[in-house]
């Protein structure tokens, strides 16, 4: 099949600018954003085998996305299919590297160039690709379609602001959408406005973030930690963005007289801004400690900064109370599910487009409730602090939202067998 003219031209013109993008990916290097030792796999070239047999290759473009496709990687894994397994950021492949099943391995997506691509897909050869949620990368795309290798978009989602972009350019995104042999979608909505954009083959699954098993944590840490911080009443703020630790510091401050030895524990999104969080607590007067510094929360520390990777399934477990970052500025809410099967009650601002349904499942059980400001943040904080029967019942209902919205993942796996079955048929190996 010819490619479109628009195509064509995109394609020839990223090979122009390749080597502007490789500028860029060495100045990403340089800031810290890329794994300096695996840079390479960011230009195709891989830094493992590639094991015998079947493949899968599987792509979640950040932490929530790679994690929330583990229990598919481990289906496919236990029936005896080898998976990779792409991210594109550090945060990420930290994380997924100790998480992965035996016969999983991980790499960095490459960038979308031509070569990259061509380099990537030459070497690990895939039978079939599952892409999650609403990564479109057009000449990977494009190239997959090429090699005639199925390509699947699972636990799919298509935000209205994305949709309204995207109408800006109808013949380009369905063209794109044209190449995807099925969508799984998360919500009907989704489903909808994947088709009307132009995905001829849709079908709902739901999200299998609500299937996902709650991050691990070393029982012998939580009890260490627990003992440290026991008769202290607590409360964490997760994955925060710039704008939302100040009003969490201020909510600190409100509070501590009500609520002696209170501890707040910051979880900012990007672990790299650890530092500036821990310099706002000490401008506002308070004594803060970070993780990644090796310290321990003591009786003094007043704000506990988490800037490590993998850990948030010990801070889940030591609090009763989670505030929900990217909710509190418009980033869009990240996910409370997590939080929600640890046992924790949950909180939450008014931006919450990127994850409207599961917030909206919180928040009819009871088991979340929103809060629009840091005054409101400190009403709520201050009676859930005061109140363990009213935040035990929140978070009973926390959990019992999610475990009602499971079985995404059974239902993935049944919409993607056949295409499982026609590549092992017409396997080239």
């Amino acid at each position: 099949m010819r490619l479109p003219f628009t195509f064509r031209t995109y394609r020839t013109v990223v090979s122009i600018l390749e080597p502007a993008v490789l500028g860029l990916l060495y100045w990403r290097q340089r800031k810290g954003r890329e794994d300096k030792t695996r840079l390479g796999e960011r230009q195709g070239h891989p830094s493992r085998q590639r094991p015998k047999g079947h493949l899968i290759w599987v792509h979640g473009a950040s932490i929530g996305e790679t994690l929330s496709l583990l229990p598919v990687v481990e289906r496919m894994t236990q029936r005896g299919l080898a998976v990779l397994v792409t991210s594109g950021t550090k945060t990420s492949a930290a994380l997924i590297a100790r998480r992965l099943p035996p016969g999983a391995v991980h790499q960095f997506v490459p960038l979308d160039v031509p070569r990259y691509i061509r380099r990537f897909l030459d070497h690990w050869q895939p039978d079939l690709a599952l892409i999650a949620e609403s990564e479109i990368w057009p000449n990977t795309i494009m190239a997959l379609s090429e090699r005639d290798i199925p390509l699947v978009m699972v636990n799919g989602r298509m935000s209205d602001r994305s949709y309204q972009r995207w109408q800006k350019m109808p013949g380009i995104i369905r063209r794109l959408l044209e190449r995807f042999a099925l969508c799984l979608t998360q919500t009907a909505e989704d489903a909808e406005r994947l088709a009307r954009l132009g995905a001829p083959r849709v079908v709902v699954t739901g999200n299998i973030k609500f299937d996902a098993a709650p991050p691990p944590a070393d029982p012998r840490v939580v009890a260490q930690l627990s003992g440290l911080i026991a008769g202290r009443p607590v409360w964490l703020a997760a994955s925060t963005h710039q704008g939302e630790e100040s009003a969490i510091i201020a909510v600190h401050r409100a509070l501590a007289k009500r609520h002696p030895h209170l501890l707040t524990i910051i979880a900012p999104r990007h672990p790299h801004r650890g530092h500036e969080v821990a310099a706002l607590a000490g401008q506002a007067g308070l004594r803060a400690g970070r993780r990644s510094q090796g310290i321990h929360p003591d009786r003094a520390t007043d704000v506990y900064v988490i800037d490590t990777v993998g850990e948030m399934g010990l801070f889940y477990r030591l609090s009763p109370v989670v505030l929900m970052g990217g909710t509190l500025v418009p980033v869009g809410g990240h996910n409370p599910i997590e939080p929600a099967k640890l046992g924790a009650a949950i909180l939450h601002g008014p931006h919450v487009h990127a994850a409207v349904e599961i917030y909206d499942a919180l928040d009819r059980s009871r088991g979340a409730l929103m809060v629009k400001d840091s005054s409101s943040l400190a009403r709520a904080v201050s009676e859930m602090l005061g109140n363990a029967a009213l935040t035990r019942d929140m978070a009973r209902a926390a959990g019992d939202a999610v475990q009602a919205l499971g079985g995404a993942v059974d239902r993935t796996m049944q919409s993607v067998e056949p295409f499982i079955v026609q590549a092992k048929l017409g396997a080239r190996r």
